[in-house]
């Protein structure tokens, strides 16, 4: 019986009822150790299984946390006969990550997580799916990340999931996405009658003891009363001491292991270590120590451990953690040597070899650092960026010179900050930086410097990051190598950018053209764009749309490199091919699909769903910012989920969502680094001029335009424009016109620019006869060239407004009426009411409001996705390797598409506008 747990089997019993029911669902349950969530997991597995349920169930284990995939190979060790089953380059991305093939073979290490998914979705087909996780905190991280991926795709799966993991252990068990149910301690009544259950005849005192110390955690009220001695019982008040919960439970679990024969104690100390390697290997390494297979047996009628899948299991992880901390050091230190011998020459065993001679080791061992870091490389191949870093900073403490040390410290560094902990990087780089000399071995002392600064760049500290560069550029100048300053200088000139420090970047820029060091012409480029950026004043723009043309032709020579693509489509934003940047953006998004490139998804998201915004499609839009910040939490990127939010709360100011525009800009205006903050303070002000309050659109965008930091600026000088117009303003207006009008003859005028010009000119205009020129170009050229719809529907509006106090309603009519059109489709409500007011205010009495949406406006972002696909004829199957989602949940969404279309089958997908 569950005491005072009836809120949680509940939620258990809802989450498999649903499941059963062919609908997806997910859930962590978190609490201190001890608190009863094993208990609650095997509740549900019981349950699951007397409904007929399949029980998939797997744990985390304390040693093998470094090692790649270990949690993931023991959970669905049951079912790599199902692997072969899968689509190929997932099964290669699983083989892979489980030592079943040549890392080669494999792909992206995303991959691992869409072939868990696929696999789970197969799985279910037979047979609704209950998958178990217990001591979630304990996974590896490539394991922790495969499962969170394939959990955070289900949907119309017969699939549960549930992860238990502990709230008061680092590292913690992150699951954004996934809900939560954080269980408490019992209430006195249930504690009562939990402890009655388990010490009956424990004298009432002494049970009081117990109830306080407990404090509802079930373990210690189920284990404190019999590890006590009888002596202790009775003895004293004191018997149990006032330590913390998780000290409570250590000592109870020690005093149980000390009553063991030693021959048993050696045997449970080699398991503790081991992790969960085999049974011959533990008994192997446990001989040396005289233990047999015949000494298991006390510790098994003690209940503290049991063979498992030829494993042994300890009963709770508190169990293994007392064995282990209640061996001596020395007595430790021989267990692991003995389990590397053991493990020396056996197949797959090389890495938990290295990690054995690795904690066996008491000072410098070239051999044991030699073997880390080969361990090291091996999980590089499978994209374990974790585990790299924990090896190399493992293999540096064991190394015995400075510079090999500090070279093994920068190799941790660098993953780590790959692996998104810029913290641990950043504090990794500064102890490599203080062993590696810039006379001696300056390429190593710079490598150290850049990690460093740019982990601090990345957690928004560029302006650190461009001290500590050219501080140590400087340094390097003056050595043997000046060459090696080079790199330096031009990553101090990217931090430069990123602060909004034009003073800086130009610095950097004549300190390294002075010296003419490699990448000097690329720190030029970038001095002379941003000063296009930051500057209103004579040949700035006309410098930067040149730089422009270098950096796009610098990043063309290594454009087949994704990231460096990526770069390439933000130079033609810069430049205004809005056609180049979105044609390169969906490519680079269809290889990054194709190939499994989970990795750098979200950077190529971040540029094509800027593009679609900036072209005015803004379904697409919507749907791969999205899909892009899903990504971006599942990488960690940071930057990336800034920049996708801002997007949508842009699109979010179109459709008049106030409450949805402020959330969106929340976390760029507290981050304050621009263009984050410029394009939140765009979406907002856009959002104020569609409300009707352009005074406050004009006081945000006048700040921002005064701000020493302002990249991005340029698109949201028309909105500036209008503000100052509407709010009886004009003279910030005419400024920020002159501006805009500098960068657009410098950058080649593209219809759509010239376009938004004309009609920023013929706001500014009191002319009315000239005003009405300058509108009827502006729709014009509107219509010459790749645009926005949702720009040419604004010229059109104002066009249409001034036509009309013009006393022309005839010709102003039919400029509102397309405005309005464009408008509803693109759901602008704020913006299709004033059309229709103006309309009224024509004498047009017909005007309805809140037209439908087309059919196409009606699905959601990942239903729009997945029929787009659909119609160019990919199987379900297919769509669900694309979009990181299961065939079953892509047949969900199509199910879903066919009605919202009025459509019955795929085959009419392609008459429909996708």
């Amino acid at each position: 019986m569950l005491h005072g747990r009836t809120r949680e089997t509940a939620a258990l019993d809802q989450l498999l009822a649903t499941a059963r029911a062919g609908r997806s669902g997910t859930l962590v349950l978190r609490g201190e150790a001890g608190i009863g969530k094993s208990v609650l997991l095997d509740h549900a597995a019981r349950t699951a299984e007397e409904a007929g349920m399949r029980v998939l169930r797997g744990t985390g284990i304390e040693a093998e946390g470094e090692l790649p995939f270990a949690g993931l190979h023991l959970m669905l060790a049951g079912a790599l006969d199902r692997v072969d089953g899968l689509p190929e380059a997932q099964a290669a991305a699983l083989r892979s990550a489980f030592g079943l093939a040549s890392a080669a073979d494999g792909g992206d290490r995303f991959l691992a997580g869409l072939a868990v998914l696929t696999l789970l979705d197969q799985l279910a087909e037979e047979r609704p799916l209950l998958c178990l996780v217990d001591d979630a905190h304990w996974l590896d991280r490539e394991s922790a990340n495969a499962l969170l991926f394939a959990a955070r795709r289900l949907n119309a799966e017969p699939v549960a999931v549930v992860f238990a993991a502990r709230d008061d252990h680092a590292p913690a068990f992150p699951a954004p996405g996934i809900p939560e149910l954080r269980l408490a301690g019992l209430d006195s009544e249930a504690a009562s009658a939990l402890l009655a259950e388990h010490a009956a005849g424990l004298p009432r005192h002494a049970r009081d003891i117990v109830l306080k110390e407990a404090a509802g955690n079930p373990l210690a009220l189920c284990e404190l009363p019999t590890a006590q001695r009888e002596e202790e019982r009775y003895a004293s008040p004191y018997g149990i001491t006032a330590l913390p919960p998780h000290s409570r439970l250590l000592r109870a679990f020690s005093t149980s292991v000390a009553a063991l024969p030693e021959p048993t104690r050696a045997l449970l100390l080699v398991a503790a270590a081991a992790g969960t390697a085999g049974l011959d290997t533990v008994l192997a390494a446990a001989e040396r120590f005289g233990a047999t297979l015949d000494d298991l047996e006390p510790a098994e009628q003690s209940r503290l451990l049991h063979l498992a899948d030829g494993a042994l299991v300890f009963r709770h992880p508190l169990v293994r953690t007392a064995v282990y901390q209640g061996g001596t050091a020395g007595r430790r230190l021989a267990v692991h040597r003995a389990l590397a011998d053991v493990l020396d020459g056996r197949p797959g065993g090389a890495d938990q070899r290295a990690w054995h001679l690795a904690a066996a080791g008491t000072g410098p061992d070239p051999v044991a650092a030699r073997l880390l870091e080969e361990s090291a490389e091996r999980a590089r191949a499978r994209g374990s960026s974790s585990t790299v870093a924990a090896a190399y900073e493992r293999a540096a403490a064991l190394t015995p010179d400075d510079g090999g040390r500090g070279r093994r410290l920068t190799a941790a560094a660098r993953a780590a900050a790959d692996a998104g902990r810029l913290d641990q990087a950043e504090e990794l780089a500064v102890r490599a930086i203080a062993l590696t000399d810039g006379d001696a071995d300056p390429a190593a002392h710079a490598a150290a410097v850049l990690v460093r600064a740019e982990a601090a760049d990345e957690q928004g500290r560029s302006r650190d990051a461009h001290a500590l560069l050219t501080e140590a550029a400087e340094r390097l100048l003056a050595g043997p190598a000046p060459d090696t300053a080079g790199p330096l200088l031009l990553r101090a000139a990217h931090a430069a950018w990123h602060a909004g420090d034009q003073a800086a970047l130009d610095a950097a820029s004549a300190r390294a053209a002075g010296l003419r060091l490699p990448g000097a012409d690329r720190v030029a480029a970038l001095a002379r764009l941003a000063a296009g950026q930051h500057r209103c004043d004579g040949a700035a723009p006309a410098d930067g749309a040149r730089a422009v043309r270098e950096l796009i032709g610098a990043a063309g020579e290594s454009a087949a490199d994704v990231r460096e693509a990526v770069q390439l489509g933000w130079w033609h934003l810069f430049h205004g091919d809005l056609a180049a940047a979105r044609d390169l953006a969906e490519a680079l998004e269809r290889q990054c699909r194709e190939q499994g490139a989970f990795g750098v998804l979200g950077l190529v998201q971040m540029l094509l769903a800027r593009t679609q915004l900036l072209l005015g499609l803004h379904r697409e839009a919507l749907a791969t910012a999205t899909d892009g910040l899903r990504t971006a939490d599942d990488t960690g990127q940071a930057r990336v989920r800034v920049h996708l939010a801002t997007v949508l709360a842009q699109l979010a100011a179109v459709r008049g969502d106030e409450e949805g525009c402020r959330a969106l800009t929340a976390e760029a205006l507290a981050l304050g680094i621009a263009p984050g903050t410029v394009h939140a303070a765009g979406a907002l002000s856009l959002l104020d001029l569609g409300l009707g309050r352009p005074g406050a659109a004009l006081d945000r965008l006048t700040a921002v335009v005064a701000a020493p930091d302002r990249q991005g600026v340029i698109g949201a000088l028309p909105d500036l424009v209008e503000a100052a117009v509407r709010h009886g303003r004009p003279e910030p207006g005419r400024s920020a016109l002159d501006w805009y009008e500098q960068h657009l003859t410098a950058h080649s005028r593209r219809p759509w620019a010239e376009a938004v010009a004309l009609r920023c000119r013929a706001l500014l205009t009191r002319d009315p006869e000239e005003a009405e020129a300058l509108y009827a170009r502006a729709v014009r050229r509107h219509h010459e060239g790749t645009g926005s719809a949702f720009e040419r529907a604004r010229t059109e509006l104002l066009h249409g407004e001034h036509l009309r106090r013009m006393r022309r309603t005839g010709d102003a009519r039919a400029r509102l009426r397309s405005a309005l059109e464009t408008f509803e489709r693109l759901g602008a409500g704020p913006w299709a009411e004033r059309a229709r007011a103006e309309l009224r205010a024509g004498g047009e009495s017909l005007v309805a409001s809140g037209a439908p949406a087309g059919p196409l406006d009606l699905l959601t972002p990942q239903e729009l996705q997945v029929a787009g696909l659909a119609a160019q004829g990919l199987s379900n199957r297919d769509i669900g390797a694309r979009l990181f989602i299961s065939p079953r949940t892509a047949g969900y969404h199509l199910s879903n598409v066919y009605p919202k279309l009025g459509i019955t089958s795929r085959r009419e997908l392609s008459g429909v506008g996708l």
